[in-house]
């Protein structure tokens, strides 16, 4: 289940609020009837908390991180760091991790990623730093999810990989040097083999064959290396040692990414806590693609406040921020035109094509969508009640969840697929009310 429970209080259902209903694998939402006027906390960020456990266990010595996510995939890496050698300690009541990294890899180890592409594809070059073999596997749905140009670049590195997918043997050192890799496939790949040059002899040197995607993440890579002591100049990083640090993560800018867009579909107003212009996330852009729409956005240096009003459709491309083109579907929704998203066709390869799925799903609830090879376009309408399929992809659930605040009728199948990286997200998505 997601964060409501069967017998749990449930919020006041005349101002809207998530309820279970009938089958406990089905969440019903009950629309506001009184636009929120709220101030949220997101969990901390996912992308943020797993660079920097990774980061901490490559650095010989105690780290502190603070304000770090307690998830599914989360609990991946920090599965996977132990399984390399690193001590973790958890605290998620004060949601802190304690790493003491550094630590030798004495024999063959096994890495379970389950259904996290970070974690499958940041340990994977992380493994070929050891001479002992490790093996990386995951979920049938993380094994359906492309590994084959960061595996071909291990080889390239000097390691030796036995697969061209999930599950994966690689065994090391990799000595690093120059090689070559695509840019639109993921920028996971990237950043994988960025947090792990600097303990290559050689030191890594990337030359990209097709333009980058999701370039705000291989800049968070670098915020988080620096913070452990390694600059990353670009593509290439020198040999070098990271130092242990005391680290303190931000709110996710992915989940604010649905409470801002709540603000602006129900004309109501609320504010993102910690997170603001001085954020190291490119999903805080987010704000930006709403005011485009017509809502009306407020910055300061840790908080966001969005207060809707009329949207208007835009022509938009996500590329840099693609984890919220499902945010932005939702939002279109009740927008005055038509809304045309670009330049996310990659995403078609993350949990489910986000894509195709989509514009299945909002058609499922009478909504006029087209999908295009590098996204889809959304024509306003009212939809109309739905249980919609989320194809164990977190971001489905949050996103189509939101069409709920405006429409009886729209619930939630397999709520709890939530989990992968906010487990309390319809407990929040509740207090809106």
């Amino acid at each position: 289940m997601g964060a409501v429970q069967p017998g749990a209080p449930r919020p006041d259902p005349r101002r809207g609020a998530a309820t279970l209903t009938g089958c406990p694998d089905v969440l019903e939402l009950v629309p506001l009837t009184v636009p929120p006027d709220v101030t949220v906390r997101p969990p901390g960020s996912k992308s943020i908390t797993n660079r920097a456990v990774l980061c901490a266990s490559l650095a010989a010595g105690r780290s502190v991180i603070s304000g770090a996510l307690f998830a599914d995939d989360t609990r991946a890496m920090f599965d996977a760091v132990r399984a390399l050698g690193a001590a973790v300690a958890t605290d998620e009541a004060a949601a802190t991790v304690t790493v003491v990294g550094g630590r030798p890899l004495t024999g063959r180890a096994a890495v379970n990623a389950r259904h996290s592409g970070t974690t499958s594809r940041f340990i994977l070059p992380a493994a070929a730093l050891h001479a002992e073999p490790v093996v990386v596997d995951g979920s049938p749905q993380l094994r359906a999810r492309p590994f084959g140009p960061l595996l071909d670049a291990l080889r390239h590195l000097g390691a030796i990989v036995e697969g061209d997918g999930l599950p994966a043997t690689v065994t090391g050192p990799a000595r690093g040097g120059r090689v070559e890799l695509p840019g639109h496939v993921s920028s996971q790949f990237l950043s994988g083999l960025l947090m792990a040059g600097p303990l290559m002899r050689d030191g890594l040197t990337v030359e990209l064959t097709s333009p980058l995607v999701s370039v705000p993440y291989v800049e968070m890579t670098a915020a988080v290396m620096a913070a452990f002591g390694v600059t990353a100049g670009g593509l290439s990083v020198r040999r070098g040692a990271y130092r242990p640090t005391d680290y303190a993560v931000e709110p996710d800018a992915s989940a604010a990414s649905y409470f801002l867009a709540a603000a602006a579909i129900t004309g109501g107003r609320v504010t993102v806590d910690g997170l603001g212009s001085a954020s190291v996330q490119g999903d805080v852009e987010f704000a930006s693609v709403l005011a485009r729409m017509g809502a009306t956005v407020e910055r300061g240096a840790d908080r966001i406040t969005v207060t809707g009003g009329g949207l208007r459709g835009i022509d938009v491309d996500m590329a840099d921020i693609s984890d919220t083109a499902q945010t932005l579907a939702a939002v279109a929704v009740f927008a005055d035109t038509p809304t045309r998203v670009r330049g996310i066709g990659f995403i078609r390869g993350k949990e489910t094509d986000r894509i195709g799925a989509m514009v299945t799903e909002l058609r499922r609830a009478g909504v006029d969508a087209v999908e295009h090879d590098d996204g889809f376009e959304v024509r306003p309408g009212q939809p109309k009640p739905a249980v919609f399929d989320t194809y164990d992809d977190h971001r489905m659930a949050m996103s189509l969840a939101l069409l709920g605040l405006r429409v009886p009728g729209i619930a939630i199948a397999d709520p709890g697929c939530v989990a992968k990286t906010y487990p309390g997200y319809f407990a929040d998505l509740a207090k809106l009310g």
